[in-house]
C-alpha cells in the first residue's frame, strides 16, 4: 500500500502573463479589501452613522493624511479589482483577439482616469478647505 507524503508542496511557477499578473492582482487586492471594506463600514456606518457624514466630517478626516493614504488604498484596491473582474467577464464573451485588446485597453484607460479623478479628489479636494466658502 502506497501512502502520499501530503507535506511536501510543489510551488508553481507564477505567470509571467499580463493575465498572469491580473490573477495575481485580484487575489491580492481582494485580500487587502477584507480589511479595508469592513474597518470602513464599521467606522463610517456603525461608529459614525451616515446621517452625520458631511462636507465638513470628511474635510477633518482627509485633513489627516493617515485617512487619506487609507481612503486611497480602498479606492485603489476596489475599483481595480472591479475592472479587473468585469474585464474578465466581458473577455468570455468576446472570442477574437483584436476586440479584447480593445476592451483591455479601453478598461484600462477608463480605470486611469476614474482613479486620477479619485486620487484628485482625496489628495487635493476637500480637506484644504472644508467649510470654507469660494476658493
Amino acid at each position: 500500500m502506497t501512502t502520499l507524503d501530503t507535506t511536501s508542496r510543489v510551488a508553481a511557477p507564477l505567470p509571467r502573463s499580463l493575465d498572469g499578473r491580473l490573477w495575481l492582482l485580484m487575489r491580492y487586492s481582494g485580500i487587502a479589501l477584507i480589511p479595508l471594506a469592513w474597518i470602513h463600514v464599521l467606522l463610517q456606518d456603525v461608529l459614525v452613522g451616515v446621517q452625520r457624514i458631511d462636507l465638513d466630517y470628511v474635510g477633518l478626516r482627509w485633513a489627516t493624511l493617515g485617512w487619506r493614504v487609507y481612503d486611497m488604498a480602498l479606492l485603489a484596491f476596489a475599483f481595480a479589482h472591479g475592472m479587473n473582474g468585469l474585464r474578465q467577464v466581458l473577455e468570455d464573451y468576446i472570442p477574437r483577439d483584436r476586440p479584447r485588446r480593445l476592451v483591455r485597453w479601453g478598461l484600462f484607460a477608463a480605470w486611469l482616469v476614474i482613479t486620477a479623478i479619485g486620487a484628485a479628489a482625496i489628495v487635493g479636494g476637500v480637506g484644504r478647505g472644508a467649510g470654507e466658502a469660494g476658493g
